[in-house]
């Protein structure tokens, strides 16, 4: 293996741009360099070869993994609808890719995916940010010590911003739902609510959705999941009922107290050793987690999103050479999406559905009128 893995990034300016740093991250990793880059707007592509100093640019991410055939392809765009294009188009070649999230915009593009990388052993990872934090080894710990104990609840919460409902599901959700299977596994079942001006989602609510989501409705997502050994997962968002700070991440209910965690390279991290659940009724209260340990201060400094894509970045380097999975694989990021999707497919049947989903499409496409 050459000394250092070839890097070629796909970005695209206005359509997604260079992602939460992707484009950057890789001045970080002493084993990598950028050899290329992509982007189809002009103006885009000069600046981003300045920045990445990378050898040559190119308007199409074809042509350069034909000419450059690098080891890794980076895809930086945050926009989702040329994810599986591009990811395809790397697997094929037998080239690696690590890839902002969401993963793609359907099941169908996922199951692609995940069979490409298993016949071609090209590794596909995803730049979920705080599923790289130590920190969440920390939390992932403290609950399989028993600190909170017997998990009954998991609730977690978008921004809730102007694009509170589908949208914030789709483009943040994701990063909850990751979090959620971090923790309680695959769900079974989803029964959610999607609704639209007060009343549930129906054909003529549906739109284009931003960000190459594509076909998109709901302004009010109210979702549960059937987890193991009984517990219930909670998901929500509705538009413009974000407060500040945000609510944005997750809490995990046990029988003993609750653990929250936020999202990001070192998320806020809290421990309530309360099994009542309420600090005003009790002498207990809230106490932080570090990434060495309850009580303890954080060593380490918070590089915010270039930090935690870094660590993704190491990793799949790491799982490269161990002939192993990434941390967080193509049929990880496709469990989250099953989760984020079976939330659409659950309100377009009107009642519970099984995970995994034998429909592998938009429900939204299927709504009635």
């Amino acid at each position: 293996m050459a000394d250092k893995f070839r890097v070629a990034l796909a970005g695209r300016t206005g359509r997604g741009d260079y992602g939460h740093d992707l484009d950057r991250l890789w001045e970080r990793v002493p084993d990598a360099v950028v050899v290329a880059v992509s982007d189809d707007n002009a103006e885009g592509l000069a600046k981003a070869v300045e920045r990445t100093k990378a050898a040559r640019g190119y308007a199409d991410y074809r042509e350069m993994l034909d000419k450059e055939k690098p080891d890794i392809l980076c895809i930086c765009t945050r926009w989702l609808d040329q994810h599986h294009a591009m990811i395809m188009a790397a697997l094929d070649r037998g080239i690696h890719v690590l890839t902002e999230k969401p993963l793609c915009r359907t099941l169908a593009e996922a199951d692609e995916i995940v069979q490409k990388s298993q016949m071609t052993h090209a590794l596909v990872a995803v730049a979920h940010t705080t599923h790289y934090s130590p920190k969440l080894e920390v939390a992932k710990r403290f609950v399989a010590e028993g600190r909170i104990g017997r998990v009954l609840e998991y609730r977690g919460r978008g921004k809730e911003d102007r694009r509170g409902g589908g949208e914030d599901m789709w483009v943040l959700g994701s990063h909850v739902f990751d979090l959620i299977r971090v923790f309680g596994g695959d769900p079974t079942w989803c029964f959610a609510r999607v609704m639209a001006d007060g009343h549930p989602v129906r054909r003529a609510d549906v739109m284009e959705g931003n960000e190459g989501i594509g076909p998109l409705a709901g302004d009010n997502i109210q979702a549960m999941f059937g987890m193991a050994e009984g517990a219930t997962a909670y998901f929500a968002s509705q538009r413009n009922a974000g407060g500040s700070p945000s609510r944005f991440g997750l809490q995990i209910f046990g029988t003993a107290g609750i653990l929250e965690i936020g999202t990001g390279y070192l998320p806020h991290l809290k421990f309530l050793d309360d099994p009542s659940w309420s600090p005003g009724r009790t002498s207990k209260a809230w106490q932080d987690l570090s990434s060495r340990g309850l009580g303890e201060p954080e060593p380490l400094e918070d590089g915010g999103l270039l930090f935690g894509n870094t660590l993704a970045a190491l990793d799949l380097l790491a799982a490269i050479r161990e002939h192993r999975a990434p941390r967080l694989s193509a049929a990880d990021a496709r469990a989250a999406l099953e989760m984020l999707i079976g939330c659409f497919e659950s309100a377009r049947v009107g009642g519970p559905v099984t995970l995994p989903l034998a429909s592998r499409d938009n429900p939204l496409t299927r709504l009635d009128g």
